[in-house]
C-alpha cells in the first residue's frame, strides 16, 4: 500500500451569522462549484467519533493553545457505514494536515468495542499508528459530533469553502454508530455557521476578494472542543 505524502495545508475559521453566510455563498457560487459528494440540495451530513484519553489530552491541548497537536476521529457522511474513515489530524498553528485510511463497518464496530489486536498487521500505517497510540495513550471513544456541511472547491490553489451549521453533539452514548442519533444542539447560538477556508500555498484573490465581509473576523474553533463544553 503506498504511504500518504503528509501535506500541510492553511486552515481559516470565521464563525458568520445567516445573514453573512447567505451574502458570501450568493457571491462563490458563480465562481467556485460545489463538492462532487453533496445531494441534490448542495449539502452532506458529517459525523465523527472523536477519541480522547481519560485525561482529555487532546481538549486541553486545545485550550491550552498547544501550538502542534493531534487527534484522531472516525467519519462518516449520511449515516452510510459503507464508507467509514479513521482520521488523523494534525495542526500547527493556522496549517493543518489530515491522513486517513478506509476501514470496513465491522473494523470500526471491533475499535468502538475495544477490539484492537487485529490493528497491528493492518496494511494501512494509520491504522497501526492508531493502534500503539491507542495503547500508549489510552485513548477511547469520547463524543459523537455532527453537522450539515456545504461545500464549494476551487482548482487554483486547491480551495475548498465550507459553511457547517446544525452543529451537534451526543455525549454520554456508547455505541455511536447508529442510524437514530439522540444528541442537542453544540453551538454558542441558535443558527451558528462556521465558515472555513482551507488552501494549499496560497489563496487566489479573486476568492480572498469573495470572501470579504465586514465584521467577520478569524477565530480560532474547534467543533470537538464546541461538542465538549458538555462534559
Amino acid at each position: 500500500m503506498v504511504e500518504q505524502q503528509a501535506v500541510y495545508r492553511h486552515e481559516l475559521k470565521y464563525p458568520i451569522s445567516i445573514a453573512d453566510y447567505l451574502a458570501i455563498r450568493q457571491r462563490l457560487r458563480p465562481v467556485m462549484r460545489p463538492d462532487s459528494h453533496t445531494g441534490a440540495d448542495g449539502r452532506y451530513k458529517v459525523r465523527s467519533i472523536y477519541f480522547d484519553n481519560i485525561e482529555d489530552k487532546a481538549l486541553r491541548e486545545k485550550i491550552n493553545g498547544v501550538q502542534k497537536r493531534e487527534k484522531f476521529r472516525i467519519r462518516y457522511y449520511n449515516n452510510d457505514f459503507s464508507f467509514l474513515t479513521l482520521e488523523k489530524k494534525t495542526k500547527c498553528s493556522n496549517l493543518c494536515m489530515k491522513r486517513d485510511a478506509r476501514i470496513t463497518e465491522d473494523e470500526c464496530r471491533a475499535i468502538l468495542d475495544g477490539q484492537t489486536g487485529w490493528m497491528r498487521a493492518h496494511p494501512d500505517a494509520l491504522v497501526r499508528e492508531f493502534y500503539h497510540k491507542m495503547g500508549a495513550q489510552q485513548l477511547r471513544p469520547r463524543v459523537l459530533v455532527s453537522y450539515t456541511r456545504e461545500p464549494y472547491v476551487y482548482e487554483a490553489g486547491n480551495v475548498r469553502v465550507t459553511f457547517d451549521s446544525e452543529i451537534r453533539t451526543s455525549l454520554f452514548h456508547r455505541k455511536f454508530l447508529e442510524t437514530s442519533v439522540q444528541d442537542i444542539p453544540a453551538a454558542s447560538q441558535p443558527g451558528d455557521i462556521i465558515l472555513e477556508v482551507k488552501f494549499d500555498a496560497f489563496l487566489p484573490e479573486i476568492i480572498s476578494d469573495l470572501l470579504q465581509t465586514e465584521g467577520i473576523r478569524q477565530q480560532a474553533f474547534s467543533k470537538y472542543g464546541a461538542c465538549r463544553r458538555f462534559g
